[in-house]
């Protein structure tokens, strides 16, 4: 069947959701997202997605034209609508794109005309670009570019204006096509990926920079969870690409893969170029936690 896409009060098939040009998603790329991932068709902390959904908005000065509980019951809607373009082994992508709406171009782009657009999908969750990272670890590096500061917008704004990312993002593949940037901020602090968060493991101790420069990821918040109830000792910190590189272990945390371990940094191996064990063991937790093994579905995509 059609997979059906809620677009402000409507359901309507992929084929025949539209929004105007004149969106401010497209005219000034004015819109906060969310993206959540399931285990085994069971949504991964969908409440704690919108709750920072309607953080952003409340940041932005948008208003979605509904409540934080009518935005879970609606995108429980639509995923439940999409549930059979699913087989049992394949997992979702469940996203949420909110503008601020129809836009005028003139000298004040604050003028909002309209209701903001309310967009929320799904779509197959593909893992095959990130599987065989699992068992050999990626390789991070760090782009020329770096991160838009926080004074000008604060990075715990989950929002669609990725330009600067997709720009340091081709700036590391050209480095390494399988690459994986490591994007510093104006200081030369560790800051985020593309779409995900840092960690390294030195002398048992696990460390990520603070929400200060970077988002405060959900996938972040889990394997920080996940290491406490293990008893391993966590740090949030300040770290310089010096910190990666002399690490024992690195990952990149992120929805649809959740633990994306790191082998090589700069051209440097990290640690002894292997994935490390406590990066095993908290990809063994996180496991448990959804009742399935996040690597094996990864795996069986490529196979």
């Amino acid at each position: 069947m059609a997979r059906q896409v809620y677009i402000s009060g409507r359901m309507v098939p992929e084929a025949e959701a539209k929004i105007s040009i004149f969106d401010s998603a497209i005219m000034l790329a004015d819109t906060v997202t969310e993206s959540t991932r399931t285990f085994r068709h069971i949504p991964f902390k969908l409440e704690q997605h919108i709750e920072r959904l309607y953080l952003s908005l409340k940041l932005t000065r948008i208003d979605p034209g509904m409540s934080a509980a009518e935005m879970l019951r609606t995108t429980l809607e639509v995923f439940e609508a999409n549930l059979d373009n699913y087989a049992a082994p394949e997992d979702c992508w469940i996203v949420h794109n909110i503008s601020r709406g129809i836009a005028i171009a003139g000298a004040d782009p604050t003028v909002q005309v309209g209701k903001a657009t309310v967009m929320i999908f799904t779509q197959f969750m593909d893992l095959k670009p990130w599987a065989r990272f699992y068992k050999d670890g990626c390789h991070g590096v760090t782009p020329v570019s770096r991160m838009v500061p926080s004074q000008s917008l604060d990075p715990r704004i989950k929002n669609r204006s990725r330009l600067a990312y997709t720009l340091a993002e081709m700036e590391a593949k050209q480095v390494d096509p399988a690459a994986q940037s490591v994007i510093l901020d104006l200081n030369g602090h560790v800051a985020e990926n593309k779409g995900g968060n840092i960690f390294c493991i030195s002398k048992g101790v696990l460390k990520t920079p603070t929400t200060a420069n970077c988002l405060a990821g959900v996938s972040r918040a889990t394997a920080l969870e996940l290491a406490r109830k293990l008893g391993i000792p966590t740090e949030e910190t300040v770290l310089q690409p010096y910190d990666l590189a002399t690490a024992d272990e690195m990952f990149f945390t992120s929805t649809p893969y959740c633990i994306m371990p790191a082998t090589k940094f700069n051209n440097l191996a990290v640690g002894d170029g292997t994935v490390g064990p406590i990066t095993k063991r908290l990809l063994a937790a996180w496991s448990e936690l959804v009742g399935m093994d996040i690597v094996a579905q990864a795996e069986a995509q490529i196979n």
